[in-house]
């Protein structure tokens, strides 16, 4: 018999059985299908550790077919679906060494909901609501340092034990692919666990508060098993105002919104300048700031390999859009390489197991114009502050 961690928790009239799992752990599922089989507990409605989109992506594979990738660059949410293809192929990656399904236990408690007609409760919040959050608590150069987190976490070619595997029954698969920021930073631990304790609580009090559920089974990762039966027993907060409150993304302060345009206003004061000065010295420094922004904007695109004409693209474009924070060289040269190499549908159909490995992140079509989206705009954002310097450089000269 598996003896995965459980705790017993009573929330109003409802009774909720906690039980802990590591997602990539057969002893989980089997102990999921143990509760939910004939002789199991008393149950009357299951809750998972799923948001409706991870569900959606575990229980309908040809949903990625129906992926946008013109709204996802024109809504800038090239980082938010990289980071959970990443994530993705994190959890993969461990699963395949041990020959057991990614989210094994949750994917059984869906299935045996189903078969004993029992109501299923997603009580996690959106992923990508949590990303968002957890990247506004950290600086620009932090976001990069989580996403590079997550990619180092996935391209990593060392094997792992199953001892450490079982270890993930201590944590939660986002605080384990970004363990050293989970470890070292409250900024990024509130939104990644304790926020999505808070959150999950809530969600159970919400359904039983509205159903009437005598006995849920809630499967989560073990690591939420402390904060999520505090939250239980100690919450007094109307559900529906907690809920509320987490599922909002604070927006940038003022100075931040404000920063580009100030960018902008210097750069061009100082192009004035500089032609008022002498108009040899005005070209001068727009031929800096045209060669050092489009030089690095393409070359982050051609680093993603990216077509010939998108690179060019890139060129040309980040000179003009970082003058124009409404727009990014990112997603002109997205737009393009999308527009010249348009994905097949078995892009989409090989998508999770391409980004597995660093080749299929440059092999699979989908995800290249994800990453000429991320390299050409990291390379314009280096270029507007090395051109900028460069410049006024040569106005004090």
């Amino acid at each position: 018999m598996s003896e995965e961690p459980i705790r017993e928790v009573q929330t109003g009239s409802t009774h909720i059985t906690l039980l802990g799992t590591a997602h990539v752990s057969k002893a989980s599922a089997d102990k999921v299908a143990e509760l939910l089989g004939p002789d199991g507990p008393e149950v009357d409605a299951v809750a998972v550790e799923l948001c409706r989109s991870r569900a959606e992506s575990m229980t309908n594979p040809e949903a990625l077919a129906r992926l946008d990738l013109f709204a996802v660059i024109r809504q800038r949410r090239v980082y938010m679906v990289a980071a959970s293809l990443a994530l993705g192929a994190y959890q993969q990656r461990i699963a395949d060494q041990f020959g057991i399904e990614p989210g094994a236990e949750q994917r059984m408690a869906m299935r045996l909901a189903e078969v004993r007609q029992l109501p299923l409760l997603l009580i996690d919040r959106e992923v990508g609501t949590t990303l968002r959050r957890a990247a506004h608590n950290l600086g620009w150069f932090q976001r990069l340092n989580l996403f590079t987190g997550l990619l180092a976490g996935l391209l990593t070619r060392e094997k792992v034990t199953e001892e450490e595997v079982e270890s993930l029954k201590q944590g939660d698969i986002l605080e384990t692919a970004f363990a050293e920021f989970a470890q070292d930073r409250s900024s990024l631990f509130t939104p990644l666990i304790d926020e999505r304790d808070q959150y999950m609580a809530a969600r159970l009090r919400q359904e039983a508060e509205q159903h009437g559920y005598r006995n849920v089974l809630a499967v989560v990762g073990a690591g939420h098993l402390k904060g999520l039966s505090e939250q239980l027993e100690s919450a007094t907060e109307p559900p529906e105002q907690t809920i509320a409150s987490l599922d909002q993304v604070p927006p940038p302060s003022r100075f931040w919104r404000a920063f580009p345009w100030l960018v902008v206003v210097v750069i061009l004061s100082v192009f004035a300048y500089g032609f008022t000065r002498n108009p040899e010295l005005g070209w001068n420094m727009v031929a800096d700031w045209v060669l050092i922004n489009g030089g690095l904007s393409a070359l982050g695109a051609a680093l993603a390999a990216a077509h010939p004409l998108t690179v060019l693209g890139a060129f040309f474009a980040a000179p003009l859009t970082s003058l124009n924070p409404t727009i990014g060289a990112g997603m002109v040269a997205g737009a393009l390489e999308l527009s010249l190499r348009r994905p097949s549908v078995g892009d989409f159909g090989s998508l999770r197991e391409d980004v597995t490995s660093l080749r299929g992140w440059w092999r699979n079509r989908v995800s290249r114009v994800l990453l000429v989206f991320i390299f050409s705009t990291i390379g314009s954002a280096a270029g507007t502050y090395l051109a900028g310097f460069r410049i006024i450089d040569r106005l004090v000269a």
